[in-house]
This record gives structure tokens, C-alpha cells and sequence, in this order.
């Protein structure tokens, strides 16, 4: 099976239908939704509206610190920018989308797999995987032999032998990277809908089950267009920037 994976797509409409229609032309039999479907951008409705679809057709969602901010407290612990977001946001969505929302789960394991927004050890804590460190952390509290998170915003694999210490890969776009059995892997494919690697050309990552590889993709799209919807909405200027920039 060909499974899709994509993290923070942040409300990025047109990130979001590049990367679907990427996927689909390189066979991807199922997608998978690492969290913060929502927040810093513009199209909150249009793009749980295309996730809720594909979740009733055998997707898997699993909930982001933004998606959790739209229902309850913790976006007071968030930067000014994203705060004002989230608030917006809320003011957006209908009942079924905030219904949706309130319903993801945290982890979803799934054929030694693992799947979530931030980490394994604490999902809920929302702590960053940002090294070798958080990645071995990340890899000793699970069984599974993959695991695939979000919230970080850059591509990066991590991996780990179960005699050694866990290392770090930077992935090649397009570049097929075979997962060893006799290695536990922990991928990051980056962000959908907001890049921060100076790079705005959107992330997302397509697992070949069968074959044990894993190919990171960037798809160009319209950032342009995205940044004027996030504008014309009257959000921070900063978040528009940063998509035409990928910083």
C-alpha cells in the first residue's frame, strides 16, 4: 500500500490539493493527516472540508496543538500571531468542523506504525521532535517500528538500531530512501502549508508499504495566492510572508 502523509497543512487550501493531486499521480491508496489541519492561514473551512471527506473514505487524522486550540484554552499559550488566528478561526467554522476537530485522537497505531502530532512520550505535551535526542526519546516509548509526526515544519528522518543510538538523515526530495527492517525509523515530512526551511514549496512524504521506502516530495504551488487570501482576511502580515518565503 501507498500511504500519503502530510503534517500541518495550517489551513493552506491550495498547498493542500497540490499535494493531494502529487500523491494521487504516484498511486497513493491512503492518506494519512498528522495534525494542525488548522491555524495561520486562511481556508479553514475549505480544507477540513476535504480532510472530513477523505477520513470517511478510510483517511487517518490525528489532532495538532492548533486543531486542539480551536475548541479549548491552549491557544493563550501560543505566540500573538497564532492566538489571533485561532480566535479567528473559531469564529469561522460550522458545528460538524468543530465537531470533527473535538473527536481526533491524539495516536492512532496502525500496522506497526504510529502515528501523531508531536512525539510519542508525551503527545499531548506538544514537545518538539527538533533533534537526535527528542527523536531517541521519541523512539524508545513506542513498540512500533515507524513512527510519523508533524510540528516541526521541516523534513527530517531519524533512525535508530536496537543495539546503537538513534542518527539523524536529511532526505533528498524524490530520492527514495529504503526503511531496513532491522532499524527503527521516526519521520518528519515537513509542513503542507507552511514551510520553514527557506523553501516555500509545500512537504509531504508517500510510503511504499510494500517495497519499505520512503519518498519525500516538495510540490510547488501558489503561495502568492495563498498569502493574498491571508491578508485580505486581515491576519498578521507576518504569516504571509513566511509563506512566500518559507521561513
Amino acid at each position: 500500500m501507498r500511504i500519503a502523509l502530510f503534517a500541518d497543512v495550517h489551513a493552506n487550501f491550495e498547498a493542500l490539493t497540490a499535494c493531494l493531486a502529487h500523491a494521487e499521480r504516484r498511486g497513493a491508496e491512503r492518506h494519512v493527516f498528522l495534525g494542525d489541519h488548522v491555524g495561520y492561514g486562511a481556508d479553514p473551512e475549505r480544507v477540513l472540508d476535504t480532510m472530513m471527506a477523505l477520513v470517511d473514505r478510510g483517511a487517518i487524522a490525528v489532532l495538532g496543538n492548533h486543531d486542539a486550540a480551536v475548541g479549548g484554552e491552549l491557544g493563550r499559550q501560543m505566540n500573538a500571531d497564532a492566538q489571533t488566528v485561532i480566535e479567528w478561526t473559531r469564529a469561522r467554522l460550522g458545528h460538524a468542523q468543530r465537531e470533527f476537530l473535538t473527536r481526533l485522537p491524539l495516536v492512532v497505531e496502525e500496522d506497526g506504525r504510529l502515528y501523531a502530532h508531536a512525539n510519542a512520550w508525551a503527545p499531548g505535551g506538544w514537545e518538539y521532535v527538533s533533534g537526535t535526542s527528542e527523536a531517541d526519546r521519541s523512539l524508545r516509548a513506542t513498540g512500533c517500528r515507524q513512527t510519523f509526526f508533524g510540528h516541526v515544519h521541516q523534513p527530517m528522518l531519524y533512525h535508530r538500531t536496537d543495539a546503537g543510538g538513534t542518527l539523524d538523515f536529511q532526505p533528498v526530495p524524490g530520492v527514495p530512501i529504503p526503511l531496513a527492517a532491522t532499524r527503527r525509523w521516526l519521520s518528519l515530512p515537513g509542513s503542507v502549508g507552511q514551510p520553514r526551511d527557506g523553501n516555500p514549496a509545500a512537504c509531504y512524504a508517500l510510503l511504499d508499504d510494500a517495497r519499505g521506502l520512503l519518498t519525500y516530495h516538495r510540490v510547488p504551488y501558489d503561495a502568492e495566492e495563498t498569502a493574498r487570501k491571508v491578508r485580505e482576511a486581515g491576519l498578521p502580515e507576518a504569516l504571509a510572508l513566511r509563506l512566500e518565503m518559507g521561513i
